[in-house]
């Protein structure tokens, strides 16, 4: 099989404008008249599936958890990201979409993570609408922190809960469209298989998980968003989150993988303590926005939090900060991941496993206040503690780098089909963005 992008001709910054208007429409009328089957609820599903619902389309949604609301999305802490430029920093659309690419270690398509790039700056707008509590400034207005990988103010965040926001909002958009009859809801079910007639994806077939019955569903079109495949690894911030079984049988239907290898080391997790976890706890990147990380210049073993202060500063190694001074704490999650571990290579890693390092919040308490850090970060730290009994109010924490998530999915095409017609993955199930 050749593989057709379909990616528009012309410069990156008019090819997403020049394919909407090259788009055949369909007329509210004839929109009544087609079968929409969304596979997942997360940020991807749940907005695809209101979207299209909103747009006149039949739409049947499945998901294998309770309720939308228990999609993984809701564990995404840090925040999201626009070009609205309201720091006056120098951020642009053609800056998110560089810093897209560069974080992405060059992996991703170009046409379209500048699309990405473009219609962040309309998602923010829609999100407030739909009623996401973003974080505001003193005078009213959206507020912006730092985050990992960009020089640049441009992460939307909702305190340290914003994927549970962003997923609420979207939630109430896709129970609008359930309670006009535009959107069959269909919970505790599961995704067997994919129904192809005549070589075209034609519906799919699922398992009720309480009562163990298999239906067949059939629609003109099948979107799946059931996110990454993380859970192939052993330990991995994903726990009943993500399921492939979806990816995979799509896969074995024709839908070619795009870029297996595209897997997303996190920096700041809690490290792992034990044998008996089934998981790791991803602590958000916003953190590194104010805390900084080090390690001691020689190697002390075992060393605890609880002990830190006694390291004297100039015995510390803000390596980060040593190494990337343009960037400091604040560098790419890839970097951050792979000196983590060349410092722990190098035996100066903390904790009893000596795979650690110290994530320091203490000059940010000086300099800003209790209060503050609080209000920022508050709930981040709740968690932090009642995993670990450390208070880091008190103490720096302890991360270190673990598989966060996966970004390898099904090849999609530009408009997001997979190699069978009429088949198309949305989200972390795809491998475009």
């Amino acid at each position: 099989m050749a593989l057709d992008s379909k990616i528009p001709e012309g410069p990156l910054a008019e090819k997403w404008t020049k394919h909407k208007f090259k788009s055949k429409l369909v007329n509210p009328a004839n929109k009544r008249k087609y079968d929409i089957i969304v596979v997942g609820t997360g940020l991807a599903g749940a907005s695809a599936a209101a979207s299209f619902g909103e747009l006149g389309y039949n739409v049947k949604s499945f998901c294998f958890q309770d309720s939308p609301r228990r999609a993984h999305s809701i564990a995404a802490q840090g925040g999201i990201n626009a070009a609205k430029n309201y720091q006056n920093d120098g951020d642009s659309v053609f800056r998110l979409f560089y810093d897209t690419i560069k974080g992405g270690d060059y992996r991703g398509r170009e046409a379209n993570i500048h699309r990405l790039a473009e219609v962040s700056v309309n998602i923010i707008d829609q999100c407030v609408a739909q009623g996401v509590p973003f974080a505001r400034d003193y005078g009213g207005l959206l507020d912006n922190r730092s985050f990992g990988g960009a020089q640049v103010s441009r992460t939307f965040y909702a305190r340290g809960q914003t994927g549970q926001q962003l997923l609420l909002g979207a939630y109430s958009a896709l129970s609008r469209q359930v309670a006009s009859g535009k959107v069959q809801l269909h919970a505790r079910t599961e995704m067997l298989d994919v129904v192809i007639v005549d070589g075209q994806a034609r519906g799919i077939v699922t398992r009720n998980l309480i009562t163990g019955e298999i239906e067949s569903h059939s629609a003109h079109a099948v979107v799946l968003a059931t996110g990454g495949y993380g859970n192939v690894f052993f330990l991995s911030t994903n726990a009943m989150g993500s399921n492939v079984t979806a990816a995979w049988r799509a896969h074995k239907k024709g839908a070619f993988f795009g870029n297996p290898c595209y897997t997303q080391i996190h920096p700041t997790c809690i490290p792992v303590s034990g044998d008996h976890q089934s998981k790791l706890t991803l602590m958000s990147e916003s953190l590194r926005n104010d805390g900084r990380i080090w390690v001691p210049k020689t190697a002390v073993k075992g060393l605890k939090a609880v002990d830190a202060a006694k390291i004297a500063e100039e015995d510390r190694d803000y390596y980060l900060e040593r190494k990337y001074p343009a960037f400091g704490n604040l560098v790419p999650r890839d970097v951050a991941s792979r000196n983590a571990k060349q410092m722990c290579d190098e035996g100066r890693g903390v904790g009893n496993t000596g795979l650690a390092v110290f994530l320091d919040f203490s000059d940010a308490i000086k300099r800003d206040g209790y209060e503050t850090i609080k209000g920022k970060y508050g709930n981040l730290f709740d968690m932090y503690k009642q995993i670990t009994g450390d208070d880091p109010y008190e103490m720096p924490m302890m991360i270190y780098p673990a598989v966060h998530y996966t970004m390898g999915g099904l090849w999609v095409d530009y408009n997001l089909m997979t190699t069978v017609p009429g088949l198309y993955a949305a989200g972390e199930a795809n491998f475009s963005d």
